[in-house]
C-alpha cells in the first residue's frame, strides 16, 4: 500500500534520540509516528518553543489547579482543540479525564483515536500532574 510507505504517516527521529546496534539514529515509522507526534503535542507547553510559539496544548496553563470537575473539562477541551490544530492524520474519537487512585494529584487522559489513512484505532494515557 502506497501510504504505508511513510509518505503520510511519516518517519522520523524517535523521540528520545537514540542509535541502534549499527550505530543508526532509531526511526519511528508510521502509526508509531503519530503516537509520538501526540505525546509531543502534549508535553508541549504553548510558547515554549521559539520559532512556532502556538505549537503544544493549553493543559499546561491549568497545572496549578485544583482537581475538580470542571478542570476535567478544561483539559478535555484543551487536548481536542491542540490535536485538532497539530495532528492532520488523526480523527479524535473520545477523550476521558481520570484521576489516579495511587497519586490524588495525577489525572489520566485517555485518548481514543483513529488514524485516518488506515483507520486503525489506538488509545493513549497521557499522565498530567496538578501542582
Amino acid at each position: 500500500m502506497e501510504l504505508m510507505d511513510g509518505n503520510f504517516l511519516g518517519v522520523g527521529w524517535i523521540s528520545s534520540v537514540d542509535c541502534d546496534e549499527n550505530g543508526q539514529i532509531k526511526m519511528a515509522r508510521h502509526e508509531d509516528c503519530v503516537r509520538q507526534s501526540i505525546w509531543m503535542i502534549l508535553g508541549t507547553a504553548r510558547g515554549e518553543r521559539l520559532m512556532r510559539p502556538n505549537f503544544g496544548c493549553g493543559i499546561h496553563d491549568l497545572v496549578f489547579a485544583n482537581n475538580t470537575a470542571s478542570i476535567s473539562g478544561q483539559i478535555i477541551s484543551e487536548v481536542e482543540q491542540a490535536l485538532s490544530e497539530w495532528e492532520p492524520r488523526i480523527d479524535v474519537l473520545h477523550i476521558d479525564v481520570t484521576p489516579d487512585t495511587n497519586h490524588p494529584n495525577c489525572l489520566f487522559i485517555q485518548i481514543n483515536y483513529h488514524v485516518r489513512t488506515t483507520n486503525n484505532r489506538f488509545n493513549l494515557v497521557y499522565p498530567f500532574y496538578l501542582e
